[in-house]
């Protein structure tokens, strides 16, 4: 019902951009019940300055991540629909109601939107995610000029942890975000548990944001790229089993060392080498978490097939990036069944 949504918002530090935030939150044309921010050990007075703006704030007392962040707010949540939200977002007035209004259909058990860059809004930030068979995930649409190929509704898997809400019984349904991850892949790595219960989402284009990106560390800060590096291993770890690996073994090869090739030409090489080594240390240990043979290969494997051909579909529709086109390339599309 409306109004019957918790939005929680993790913060570390940027004061001005939570402010920001917070006005959009409360100039929304749909009621909130109660907007949680969980500061992971601001120095600049950002948890402060959202309490004076209305918000109930819980103090970590250290950076304990996203993923962590996020869950100490699901807990406190306490209605039908939680929103998860990142601090350095600003929302259209109409974004939750949009929202809101497509989780009306029962089978859509999360809602993401347009998000679009905030220092240029002809360009998109990011729509829905989607999952390569070799692991790596994309933003879809991410630095492309928006238009008619992203102004479309579509049933997704994945839906980014910027800007997107969820009936807060799907976390009781299939588990919270995984704190290992701490942050960066965990919302693509929550998307595919969702996907192997068979719980879709909704993309909805008229619910509008505004993204600055990468606010807290910078896109290729040496931890931004550990922890991406480190975490696809762990999503291949936690998901594919062993007849999968033999499968795919190729495309996770290609995928992530084409990434490594990526932060090579942003001076990041060492950080993507560390969490590649951190990644594969923890390999077998992680893999215990949940055994990959609990999960249906077939259905993992289509779930990913569809999900890369997504991928293609879209950059073969609005532009190629010399990543992609590396890629498929060198791993072409086959079938979808294992």
């Amino acid at each position: 019902m409306p109004g019957d949504v918790s939005i929680i918002v993790p913060v570390w530090n940027g004061r001005a951009l939570v402010e920001r935030l917070m006005g959009s939150i409360r100039a929304q044309t749909c009621p909130v019940a109660k907007v949680l921010v969980v500061d992971n050990g601001s120095e600049d007075g950002a948890p402060e300055a959202a309490e004076a703006l209305g918000a109930q704030v819980i103090r970590m007392g250290r950076n304990a991540g996203f993923s962590r962040a996020v869950n100490r707010g699901i807990a406190e949540c306490g209605t039908a629909w939680t929103a998860v939200v990142n601090s350095d977002v600003e929302l259209a007035p109409a974004w939750l109601e949009m929202l809101i209004a497509a989780g009306n259909d029962p089978e859509v058990w999360f809602a993401t939107g347009k998000i679009l860059n905030a220092a240029d809004h002809g360009l998109i930030d990011g729509t829905y995610d989607a999952l390569s068979r070799g692991g790596c995930a994309w933003r879809v649409g991410n630095g492309r000029a928006d238009g008619a190929e992203f102004s479309k509704a579509a049933s997704i898997q994945f839906a980014s942890g910027t800007a997107t809400i969820f009936r807060t019984q799907l976390f009781q349904r299939v588990g919270l975000f995984d704190e290992t991850f701490e942050s960066y892949l965990e919302d693509v790595e929550f998307g595919l548990r969702c996907a192997c219960f068979g719980y879709a989402g909704r993309y909805v284009p008229e619910a509008v944001a505004y993204h600055v990106g990468s606010a807290t560390l910078g896109q290729w800060h040496p931890e931004t790229v550990c922890r991406i590096a480190r975490n696809q291993v762990f999503l291949v770890a936690k998901y594919y089993p062993a007849r999968f690996l033999l499968v795919l073994w190729w495309p996770v090869l290609v995928g992530q060392a084409l990434w490594g090739f990526t932060a090579m030409r942003h001076g990041a090489m060492g950080a993507f080498l560390r969490g590649k080594l951190q990644g594969l240390r923890g390999f077998s240990a992680y893999r215990r978490v949940l055994r990959p043979g609990k999960v249906n290969a077939q259905k993992l494997f289509r779930i990913v097939a569809q999900s890369e051909q997504e991928i293609a579909r879209v950059q073969r529709a609005a532009g190629s990036d010399w990543y992609w086109r590396v890629y498929f390339a060198l791993t072409p599309l086959g079938r979808t069944e294992a």
